[in-house]
């Protein structure tokens, strides 16, 4: 475990790194398990074919060939001397997981790094290399996001989507044996360039770490699944990335060198359930450098302090790569650790099988209070843009819930969905989040106001402010934040989603495995997993939708943009049994924000004037049309 005596006699500073736990053999036992392992996972389509991985490669190459192309005529366009053109050199590398081998079927993406010598600038990447990656026939959907933490160029090449971005070296020229785990490339690069080597230099080091690649591999490419059928894979809403899971396999890979698939699998569990957060996970001991670059130092940084769940990656500069996850996404990880680990007990103990670990989380059966967060814009365009902002503030929002007094968890869902016929016909282009609400019990039968109005003011002033000073923010762009109880999801999720399923069916898991891969960028797509679905929705009941459409809102209440009231005494309800006092909330950007074109801020729920809030109308105007019959995804129409 990994507060073993073993971590007690090691010096301070190096978190309890350990030797190997196990180094037993694997038994005939194990290679059984691990057999039924890999057997679990097909359906789910996490195995890549050969002809894809080949046409990959191709791609890779050509990509290769192209930029080495753009840099010489480059150099030749700033004139340098014919023997640096000859050799100026240039390479695409790989990271993330297609670096790591554990690419799946059917998800066409590839993380790529462009590296250029020092006579290329990172205003050539975007203008000149842009322009010329638009006359190529085989490249579609090219955009650049240039203003991201990490700036990025996004397009298909050939059926294949790249994610690539940039950094020059202080090198003239950039040789074909170019060795980026060397200290020495990041010598005199700006912050940019070395965020974008990062994720290479971090790849390949895991890499190097582990001890048996085949094992590592195939225990990743478990983890991942049931990171992304449990909810708990995204890095943008605060739970975990691609190159997070990775290392805290990595680590388990470590303590058991010896051990299969199966019996890591078991492991990571056993581990990571009992971990003693927020002491970090280390793949090594933190390294210092002569570049005298900032690294994840609690001892140093005091910010560092506050990080709940930190895993460091093993490349320098060290940072933490968990820095988004919060008090409530970590409860809920860990949650699903521990069931994890009861699952796996049972299936090594015969009395289960692997498909049970990978069984879908219910969360809309799983908590009795939910708030409905909505972001909408008039056209497709604007609404891809929109939503990718929006998404990337989510964890803001959970963060402000969860420092409420009276919540104990802030769950949200990383799946998007889409809006329903209403929603679109109202407001154009629509996506909803879920955020699932756990509150403390009362200790008292007195009644007690549960005001969230503060913390969602905040997260969409936050929003708004964002996409003004990014000059994204246009007419029609709307967030709407209501809460409902898990009866009253019916108004705005079809049957099948809301349904209590003991297991996914084979069948529906094709379905869903776009879902599952899906990737989504600071500013860029977001995709909803089985957002296709177009099931007719349960016909509204008009009596409990008065509950939400019709209430009698005072001017002073009014300012509570979003008040939960606890019963009194006298009340039948129990203590958590919360009524919902105002469910509303602003529609419109906050004053200072300006939006071309945009002359009216009110439209559904709360209008500013002048600074104050207005009603302007009820949650759901009309009971007959709260059950449409179809959704409306943005990429389908």
């Amino acid at each position: 475990s990994p507060s073993t005596s073993r971590q007690q006699n090691q010096p301070q500073g190096h978190y309890g790194l350990t030797s190997p736990i196990s180094l037993a053999p694997p038994s005939d036992k194990d290679h059984i398990h691990t057999q039924k392992l890999i057997e679990a996972m097909k359906p789910f389509g996490v195995f890549e074919d050969q002809e894809e991985l080949y046409h990959r490669t191709t791609v890779l190459g050509k990509l290769n060939n192209f930029v080495r192309e753009w840099i010489s005529e480059l150099a030749e366009s700033k004139n340098l001397p014919p023997s640096i053109t000859e050799q100026v050199g240039g390479k695409i590398f790989t990271f993330g997981s297609y670096r790591l081998g554990v690419h799946t079927k059917g998800s066409s993406d590839i993380d790529a790094l462009c590296v250029a010598p020092s006579h290329v600038e990172r205003s050539d990447f975007f203008q000149s290399f842009f322009e010329k990656l638009k006359n190529q026939e085989e490249v579609r959907n090219l955009r650049a996001i240039e203003d991201a933490y990490v700036p990025v160029i996004k397009f298909e090449f050939d059926g294949i989507e790249i994610d690539l971005v940039f950094a020059k070296l202080s090198l003239p020229t950039v040789s074909d044996d170019l060795d980026l785990r060397d200290d020495s490339c990041l010598k005199s690069l700006d912050i940019r360039c070395i965020r974008s080597l990062n994720g290479s230099r971090v790849t390949d080091e895991i890499l190097r770490l582990v001890p048996n690649l085949e094992n590592f591999r195939l225990t990743l490419r478990a983890v991942k699944l049931w990171a992304k059928r449990r909810g708990v894979y995204s890095n943008i809403m605060g739970f975990l990335g691609g190159v997070s899971w990775a290392m805290l396999v990595a680590r388990i890979c470590q303590l058991y060198p010896n051990a299969l698939a199966s019996t890591l699998v078991n492991k990571f569990f056993l581990i990571f359930s009992k971990w003693d957060w927020p002491k970090p996970v280390l793949l090594k001991r933190l390294e210092e450098s002569f570049l005298n670059l900032p690294v994840w130092d609690p001892r140093v940084n005091p910010s560092d302090r506050y990080h709940v769940m930190p895993i460091i990656t093993p490349a320098y500069p060290q940072q933490n790569s968990t820095y988004n996850v919060s008090v409530s996404t970590r409860a809920v990880m860990v949650e699903e650790f521990q069931r994890g680990l009861e699952v796996t007990d049972e299936i090594l103990k015969g009395k289960s099988d692997w498909s049970k670990l990978f069984e879908p989380l219910n969360f809309f059966q799983k908590y009795k209070h939910y708030i409905v967060l909505t972001a909408s814009a008039f056209t497709e365009e604007h609404h891809l843009n929109w939503i990718g902002l929006v998404e990337s503030k989510i964890r803001v929002l959970v963060g402000n819930l969860e420092r409420n007094e009276f919540i104990t968890i802030a769950h949200v869902q990383p799946q998007s969905f889409p809006g329903n016929e209403v929603l679109y016909k109202q407001s154009g282009y629509v996506s909803m989040w879920f955020l699932g609400l756990v509150f403390k019990k009362a200790e008292s039968a007195v009644k007690t106001n549960v005001d969230l109005t503060h913390g969602i003011q905040s997260f969409t002033d936050t929003v708004y402010r964002q996409a003004s000073a990014l000059n994204i923010l246009k007419e029609g762009m709307k967030i709407e934040a209501t809460y409902v109880k898990r009866k009253q999801l019916h108004y705005f999720l079809p049957a099948g989603t809301l349904q209590k399923r003991k297991k996914q069916r084979v069948s529906d898991i094709s379905q869903n495995n776009s879902g599952l891969q899906c990737k989504r960028s600071s500013l860029g797509e977001s995709c909803s997993d089985g957002s296709k679905d177009r099931d007719s929705r349960t016909p509204s009941n008009s009596s409990s939708l008065n509950k939400i459409s019709k209430l009698d809102i005072s001017t002073a209440e009014a300012e509570r943009l979003f008040l939960i009231s606890w019963p009194n005494s006298k009340s039948q309800v129990s203590p958590t049994e919360m009524e919902a006092t105002v469910a509303l909330r602003t529609s419109g950007p906050p004053i200072g924000c300006t939006i071309p074109g945009y002359n009216t801020v009110c439209q559904l729920r709360t209008c500013f004037v002048q600074g104050q809030h207005k009603l302007s109308g009820t949650l759901i105007t009309d009971p007959k049309s709260a059950s449409p019959k179809q959704h409306y995804s943005p990429t389908s129409k």
